[in-house]
C-alpha cells in the first residue's frame, strides 16, 4: 500500500551499495545492523522483539500487514527494530479496532521502507554477511549518509541487553492459586511469551534487572532461574556469568535461550563468535543429539556458540545437545552433572511452529525434580 506522503527513500549499507523504495510517512532515517527473517509470518512479534534492537531489519516473505495487528502478539509494550523493509506493506486494519501494521508502526517512529527490491537484499546480505546500515530519504547525501552509518556502533562488542530489559522488578502471577512454585527471570529482553507459558504452568514469575545483585537475586530463593533472549554479543554484557554461576552453585535449575543459552555457556567456560549473518526466521532445522528427532525452530539471533561434536570449546563441564542441520552450529547445550541447560533457539514460539515447547516442561521437570530432592 502506498500513501501519497510517502517519500522516496533508499537503504544504503555500509559497503555502499543501495537499494531504492518509498519511506513510510515523513521519511525519518533508521541506522543499524542489517539482517533479513525468513519469518513468512509474524511481523508484529519480529518488531516487538527486544532482541532486534539496534537493527534495520528486512522481511524475505512479499506482504507484510495482510492480517492486521492484534495486542495479544505485542512481544513486548515498544518496537525495537531500528528500521523495517519490506517489499509489500499491506493496509488491512487489526482485530478489536486496532490500528493496521502501518498506523502501528509510525505511531513507534519506526522508519518503514517499502516498494524495494528485499530479495536483492537479502542475496547480499546472504554474500557479504551483516553489516551497518541506514534508512534515508533519496535527498540525503552521500556524505551525510556515509557519517550517520560510521557513526553507529558495530555489533559485535556491544551491550544491548542491559538497555533493553526491565529497569525495575515486576511479578506475572501464575494462572492457578497458590502458584506451584517461583521462577526467577534475569531479563536481558525476555519476549512475553516466554513470561506467559510460566505463568500457565503454575509459577510465579519474578522479572529482576540484568543489573540485580547477586544478593538480591538469591534473597528471592526461586526454584527455578530463567535467562532470558536478548540483543547484542554476550561477551559484553557485565555481571551475567556472575548470576547464572551463583544460581548453579546453590543448585537451583538454570534454563536459557537464545541470548540465555549463550551467558550460560560462557559462565562455564564456552566462547561466543558472531555469525556472518546469523539464523532468523521460523524453519531453521534442529537436530535433538539426544532423542534424534528434528524440531523445526523459531530463530533470531547473530552469535553462537564455538563447539564441535559432543564438546563445547572451553566449557569441559558442558556438552552439546542440539545442532543446527544447515550450518552445523551448536543449538542447544546443557550441565553434565547440573540440572542447568540452554537453547540457541525460541521454543515459545512467538512467532514460529511449536515443536521445542517440550524445553519449558522439561525446565518445570527440573524444579520439581529439586524440590522433591530437597524435602528428601
Amino acid at each position: 500500500m502506498t500513501d501519497t506522503q510517502d517519500v522516496p527513500g533508499k537503504l544504503v549499507l555500509e559497503d555502499g551499495r543501495s537499494f531504492e523504495g518509498r519511506l513510510v510517512g515523513t521519511g525519518g532515517a533508521g541506522i543499524g545492523e542489517v539482517v533479513f527473517t525468513t519469518a513468512m509470518t509474524g511481523y508484529q512479534e519480529v518488531v516487538t522483539d527486544p532482541s532486534f534492537a539496534g537493527q534495520v531489519v528486512v522481511m524475505t516473505a512479499p506482504m507484510m500487514g495482510n492480517y492486521g495487528v492484534s495486542d495479544a502478539d505485542l512481544q513486548s509494550d515498544s518496537a525495537w527494530v531500528a528500521g523495517f523493509v519490506v517489499r509489500e506493506l499491506s493496509g488491512a486494519p487489526g482485530d478489536g479496532g486496532n490500528a493496521g501494521l502501518r498506523m502501528y508502526l509510525e505511531s513507534e517512529s519506526v522508519p518503514v521502507l517499502h516498494g524495494c527490491d528485499t530479495r536483492a537484499i537479502t542475496r547480499h546480505i546472504r554474500d557479504q554477511g551483516a553489516m551497518r546500515a541506514a534508512i534515508v530519504p533519496n535527498s540525503a547525501s552521500e556524505a551525510e549518509v556515509s557519517a550517520m552509518i560510521a557513526a553507529e556502533p558495530p555489533m559485535a562488542g556491544r551491550d544491548l541487553a542491559s538497555a533493553v530489559g526491565t529497569s525495575e522488578p515486576y511479578t506475572v502471577a501464575a494462572v492457578r492459586e497458590p502458584a506451584l512454585g517461583r521462577v526467577v527471570c534475569l531479563d536481558y529482553g525476555v519476549k512475553k511469551r516466554s513470561l506467559e507459558l510460566l505463568a500457565q504452568a503454575g509459577f510465579e514469575v519474578e522479572v529482576l534487572p540484568a543489573a540485580t545483585s547477586l544478593a538480591e537475586l538469591l534473597a528471592t530463593q526461586p526454584d527455578g532461574v530463567f535467562v532470558s533472549s536478548g540483543p547484542g554479543d554476550p561477551q559484553a554484557v557485565e555481571g551475567a556469568v556472575e548470576r547464572i554461576l551463583a544460581a548453579c552453585e546453590k543448585g537451583v535449575p538454570v534454563f536459557g535461550i537464545c541470548l540465555g543459552c549463550q551467558l550460560i555457556a560462557r559462565a562455564f567456560g564456552g566462547t561466543t563468535y558472531k555469525l556472518p549473518y546469523g539464523h532468523r526466521g521460523g524453519n531453521h532445522p534442529v537436530l535433538s543429539k539426544e532423542s534424534g528427532v528434528v524440531e523445526i525452530t523459531s530463530q533470531n539471533h547473530g552469535f553462537a556458540i564455538s563447539g564441535q561434536d559432543e564438546n563445547v570449546a572451553g566449557a569441559p563441564e558442558l556438552t552439546v545437545t542440539h545442532v543446527n542441520l544447515n550450518d552445523e552450529t551448536v543449538e542447544g547445550v546443557r550441565h553434565r552433572s547440573r540440572p542447568v541447560f540452554g537453547v540457541q533457539y525460541h521454543p515459545e514460539s512467538a512467532p514460529g511452529p511449536h515443536d521445542s515447547r517440550y524445553l519449558f516442561r522439561k525446565f518445570i521437570d527440573a524444579m520439581d525434580a529439586n524440590r522433591a530432592m530437597a524435602s528428601d
